[in-house]
C-alpha cells in the first residue's frame, strides 16, 4: 500500500528542505506526530541516524514512540526514512523536492512493506489508513507551505 501529494510551494527547495529534514519541525506540520528527536547523538540529518516520533494515531490515540531511520538525505532534493519495528521497516516516508519555475513541487509519499501482515491489513481496513495518510500528507505539506511563503519580517 502506498500514496502520496504533490503541493507546489513558492520557496526555494533549500528552504523548505532545512524544515522538513529536521525532525524536530515535524510536531510543527504533521498532524499525527506530536515531536520528533534525534537519537544516539545525532544533531541533524545523514543517512542512517535515527530518530523518534511521538505519535498520537488519527489525533486522537493510541499515543506511542516510533523509531525510524534516515533513508535519503540529499539537501534541497529529498529526505526519507524507514519507520522501525525492531530493526525492520514496516513504513517508508519520503520526500522529493522539485524545483519549478515559480518555486518547487513537494511530494510527500509513503509506502508499507510488501509482507504477508501488511498485505492482510491493506485488506482489512487499510483503504481507510491510505485515506488518512493521503489527507494528512496534504495537511502536511499545506502547513510547510504557509510557512515557507509567510513574508518574513
Amino acid at each position: 500500500m502506498d500514496g502520496s501529494v504533490t503541493v507546489s510551494m513558492a520557496a526555494p527547495a533549500e528552504r523548505i528542505w532545512d524544515l522538513i529534514a529536521d525532525v524536530r519541525n515535524t510536531g510543527k506540520f504533521s498532524p499525527e506526530v506530536m515531536e520528533a528527536e534525534w537519537l544516539g547523538g545525532a544533531t541533524g540529518p545523514a543517512l542512517g541516524t535515527r530518530f523518534r516520533g511521538h505519535v498520537k494515531r488519527n489525533e486522537i490515540g493510541p499515543v506511542y514512540w516510533t523509531t525510524c531511520e534516515v533513508t535519503a538525505c540529499e539537501p534541497g532534493r529529498e529526505f526519507g526514512f524507514a519507520v522501525l519495528l525492531g530493526d525492520k521497516a514496516v513504513n517508508n516516508w519520503h520526500y522529493r523536492l522539485t524545483p519549478t519555475a515559480t518555486g518547487t513541487d513537494v511530494t510527500e509519499s509513503f509506502r508499507l512493506d510488501d509482507s504477508a501482515l501488511m498485505k492482510v491489513f491493506s485488506v482489512l481496513g487499510g483503504q481507510l489508513r491510505r485515506r488518512r495518510n493521503i489527507r494528512d500528507m496534504r495537511k502536511t505539506l499545506e502547513r510547510i507551505k504557509a510557512v515557507v511563503e509567510a513574508p518574513e519580517g
